[in-house]
């Protein structure tokens, strides 16, 4: 009997220790949840900060660079540039933002979402916007930079090209010299429309003209209301897809002026810093970032793009 009292008792004190460290660890994790949800709100209603980014003591703007091809797969892209958009204006000390841009365009509507966003945030915060381009500023780039208070380029830039392209190849003629025919079943009379294996249809051409013309009209529409009297060329020109350096652009009034963003800036916001809000955030912002998603979902575009191109 005082054999089997000794594992007894043995077994009920580990027993009594497993329960005492799986409600040490369960009142740990609830604790952490506790300060992660606390976190997750604070930063919710304050933002984010970015301590990972090194800020001057003299005032300064921020800065966000957009480059390359516009696309929703691309660093210019909607996915890409709307959290840097938000972070950028929501810093209360930035006495402006800056777009630095060298772009020759892209996806319309990857642009217009841009675009439109930095118009929303223009008004939620209250702060200029400035678009400077370098080496291009052209088509879809030059649609986001109607989102801005003013434009200015290098006197060399590539400016313009107010237009809509869609491009591709036809190989009808190819298939036939080489011997090969093509079978395609549909259900619904145009879903073969452009075939790059057949030849145009007249009404296939037609389709495609007019919804050029149509997305060339919001392209129009939005350059007209953000440059208003300030534009000076004659429209037939400035919209037809044709393009100028920068120069040239400043006597047309699609820019507002010459220069770069090492002497543009103490013109415009008279500082000579900037933060760049482009650039990878720390790993703290990261974190943060993650919670204050996690708490959104916790708490609580997709859009067929045609493959035209601004």
């Amino acid at each position: 009997m005082s054999l089997d009292f000794k594992v007894s008792d043995s077994l009920i004190r580990d027993l009594i220790k497993n329960q005492q460290r799986d409600r040490f660890w369960r009142n740990t994790r609830f604790l952490v949840w506790i300060l992660l949800i606390g976190a997750g709100i604070f930063f919710a209603i304050y933002g984010i900060p970015s301590e990972g980014r090194s800020k001057p003591t003299a005032p300064y703007v921020a800065l966000i660079r957009l480059d390359g091809f516009i696309s929703s797969d691309s660093s210019f892209s909607a996915a890409k540039i709307l959290p840097q958009l938000e972070n950028a204006f929501s810093d209360k000390q930035a006495k402006g933002v800056v777009l630095e841009i060298n772009s020759g365009g892209g996806s319309p509507v990857q642009a217009e979402i841009i675009e439109q966003k930095i118009l929303e945030l223009k008004k939620q915060y209250n702060k200029k916007v400035i678009v400077v381009g370098e080496d291009v500023l052209a088509s879809g780039a030059y649609l986001v930079a109607m989102g801005a208070d003013e434009v200015y380029v290098n006197q060399d830039t590539l400016t313009g090209s107010i237009g809509v392209i869609m491009e591709g190849f036809g190989f009808a003629d190819a298939i036939k010299k080489i011997g090969v025919s093509r079978r395609v079943y549909t259900a619904g009379n145009h879903k073969d429309r452009l075939d790059p294996f057949q030849p145009v249809a007249t009404e296939d051409k037609e389709k495609i003209t007019d919804l050029l013309d149509e997305t060339h009209t919001h392209f129009v529409e939005t350059v007209t209301t953000s440059r208003g009297n300030r534009l000076k060329g004659n429209p037939e020109e400035l919209f037809s897809g044709d393009f100028w350096i920068g120069s040239q652009a400043l006597k047309l009034g699609i820019v507002d002026g010459l220069g770069n963003v090492s002497d543009i800036l103490p013109r415009v916001f008279h500082v000579t810093h900037y933060v760049d809000y482009s650039e990878e955030p720390s790993l703290i912002e990261s974190v943060l970032k993650g919670v204050k998603t996690e708490l959104d979902l916790t708490l609580s575009y997709h859009h067929d793009a045609l493959s035209a191109q601004l």
